[in-house]
């Protein structure tokens, strides 16, 4: 086989691998898998087939890719990867499947965040659960120079789902007095904002 047809080759396996996984089609997959096909393979847009399969919700694609070997870190055009696309998008069960695979943590969104910020701005709950469990770092900064807990008042609803990621990580140990560029602390804005719960919450965690 020439270089030029086994080129060819890679490459339609993996255009078939990028397809079938933002597609869910599992038994495909697993296939084009046990083919060779390219797992870092990447689209247009630089997003991998774990990437989309993320961005889909497909677990078991998912889980055969990771298992296959593919990346949780591989770094899409926007800067998503696989890992930080799951925390945002709260897929509890793929970040979960993911943990084993040790993720890069230093890797930061295009906002300057890590997985956790955009799971508490989100409110999901069994995602921040399973992130919890990964050593992240539960008082990083990012570039708007917020943590978790201030994207959970700032960006939240003060709801029930807020209450219970504000919960969380407090009782992880975040940094409850953590202020933002302008000083003004979690404790602060959640009074402005009339979130009375989460407030209580983070007095209780030692705010002030």
């Amino acid at each position: 086989m020439s270089f030029t047809s086994a080129q060819a080759q890679s490459d339609a396996k993996s255009d078939a691998l990028l397809a079938a996984a933002a597609a869910g089609r599992a038994e495909e997959v697993t296939q084009l898998v046990r083919s060779g096909a390219p797992l870092e393979a990447r689209d247009a847009q630089g997003r991998s087939a774990l990437l989309r399969a993320v961005a889909e919700n497909h677990v078991g694609v998912a889980k055969t890719l990771l298992e296959a070997g593919a990346s949780p870190n591989t770094q899409a055009a926007n800067r998503d990867t696989p890992w930080l696309l799951a925390g945002a998008l709260g897929r509890a069960e793929i970040i979960a499947a993911m943990l084993p695979h040790r993720p890069d943590l230093s890797i930061r969104n295009r906002f300057g965040g890590n997985a956790l910020i955009p799971a508490c701005e989100r409110g999901h709950v069994e995602a921040v659960q399973v992130l919890l469990r990964s050593g992240i770092d539960l008082d990083h900064v990012n570039d708007l120079g917020w943590t978790c807990l201030l994207e959970i008042v700032i960006l939240g609803d003060g709801g029930p789902r807020h209450q219970q990621v504000a919960k969380l990580v407090l009782d992880a140990g975040a940094d409850p007095n953590l202020a933002d560029r302008n000083g003004v602390t979690p404790l602060a804005h959640a009074r402005q904002r009339g979130q009375q719960a989460v407030a209580r919450l983070i007095e209780q965690a030692g705010g002030r």
